[in-house]
């Protein structure tokens, strides 16, 4: 079983108190939106987006084994969601020409989770003609700010990813968070499997199988116009988990959108998430049984990837670029290939970011953990996935 830090059990002994407004999350989530209105001189508006977040609040507050850090967190977390939408929201009514700016073809990167995604984000964000959201800004989306306010703002981030790093069991990779460097753009995606890194949320997760993301994209595309107003232009790098499963939704609001589908091995996938996701619920849920873990994110992984070999059929063939995560650590030339295929051009700069990132904290680190402690075997694994490994190894050897 993961260990809990001791700072993070006093922690939660302090809070405690915190976990009587876990009765009342309706009136929370109300008093939350008008506080973030009031901060940012926003009038009452209609949102029906808020109806959805009120419900995620309401399927922690059922959680009765939420930690006080658990329900903190949760609040936390959806505190910056409520705040950065009315932020991005009143950013295009103040100038209607945000909304005119095109966001153009920009490159979505997805994959299952432990899939080498942060370095294909990081290699492609770092080309001179592309960029991607910044941790910071994800959280604080807005034009024009003084260059006091940026350093703020990512000094508030630096803080809290540290806090978090001393609470999570294992928690270097949080603590080694860069505000001002590109992160997941689930910062940005309202809703989805990220959510459940904290407790499963079956409500939740059936809400989500079948929610029509649309919306989320469209949110996701008025932050870009927002980060990319007055800016050069340049090509949007936007990779996140949460984009696998979701390639109509893409190609909805961004009709010239390329998709880079990342492959990996799902057995070496879930055990690896699996370890990650014992250590987020250690921190915020009372004695959580490790066999609730795999039978939760299998379901979400092989859902997830079925729905996007299903929806690949309809989409124009060069829309979606498939890649092997074998052929990207060990084949330095594949990365030329990429980028001709996403349309972009390969430089010895590009190059060069490569070989920083590969020498990286992260390259060629193990994450070996047992199936079978998380309630699934191999054949579990090899059934929720079909013939899928396969497609990977035939993946593996083209190009």
């Amino acid at each position: 079983m993961s260990s809990v830090p001791a700072s993070t059990r006093l922690l939660n002994a302090f809070l405690t108190p915190t976990l009587a407004s876990q009765r009342t999350p309706d009136a929370v989530f109300d008093g939350m939106v008008a506080e973030a209105r009031a901060a940012l001189g926003v009038q009452d508006e209609d949102d029906t987006a808020f109806d959805d977040l009120r419900f995620l609040l309401g399927a922690f507050a059922r959680r009765e084994d939420l930690t006080a850090l658990g329900w903190q967190t949760a609040l936390m977390d959806l505190q910056v969601r409520v705040e950065n939408r009315i932020r991005v929201r009143r950013a295009h009514r103040a100038e209607p020409a945000i909304g005119r700016e095109p966001v153009r073809a920009p490159v979505f990167v997805a994959a299952l989770p432990r899939t080498a995604t942060a370095l294909v984000r990081g290699v492609l964000a770092k080309s001179a003609a592309h960029r991607a959201p910044l941790l910071w800004e994800m959280g604080c989306t807005e034009t024009g700010r003084a260059e006091a306010d940026r350093r703020r703002s990512f000094k508030r981030t630096a803080r809290l990813y540290r806090s978090l790093g001393r609470l999570v069991p294992g928690g270097d990779e949080v603590s080694a968070l860069v505000p001002e460097g590109p992160n997941d753009c689930a910062h940005l995606l309202p809703h989805g499997a990220q959510h459940l890194l904290r407790a499963d949320l079956p409500e939740y997760r059936e809400w989500l199988a079948g929610r029509d993301f649309t919306a989320d994209y469209a949110f996701l595309k008025q932050a870009l116009q927002v980060l990319q107003h007055g800016r050069p232009p340049a090509r949007w790098i936007v990779e996140a988990p949460a984009n696998l499963g979701r390639f109509e939704a893409i190609r909805r609001v961004f009709p010239d959108a390329v998709i880079v589908w990342v492959h990996r091995d799902p057995l070496t996938v879930l055990g690896s998430h699996c370890g990650l996701v014992e250590a987020s619920w250690a921190l915020h849920q009372r004695r959580p049984d490790p066999r609730a873990i795999g039978p939760v994110w299998l379901a979400l992984a092989s859902k997830a990837i079925e729905r996007s070999r299903q929806a690949r059929l309809a989409l124009p063939r060069e829309a979606i670029v498939d890649v092997s995560y074998e052929r990207l650590a060990s084949d330095a030339g594949v990365w030329r290939w990429l980028y001709e295929r996403v349309g972009s051009r390969w430089s010895e700069a590009d190059a060069a970011n490569l070989a920083r990132a590969a020498a990286g904290p992260e390259a060629g680190r193990l994450h070996e953990h047992e199936l079978a402690r998380y309630g699934v075997d191999f054949a579990d694994v090899e059934a929720a996935f079909g013939d899928y490994p396969r497609t990977i190894d035939r993946i593996a050897v083209l190009h």
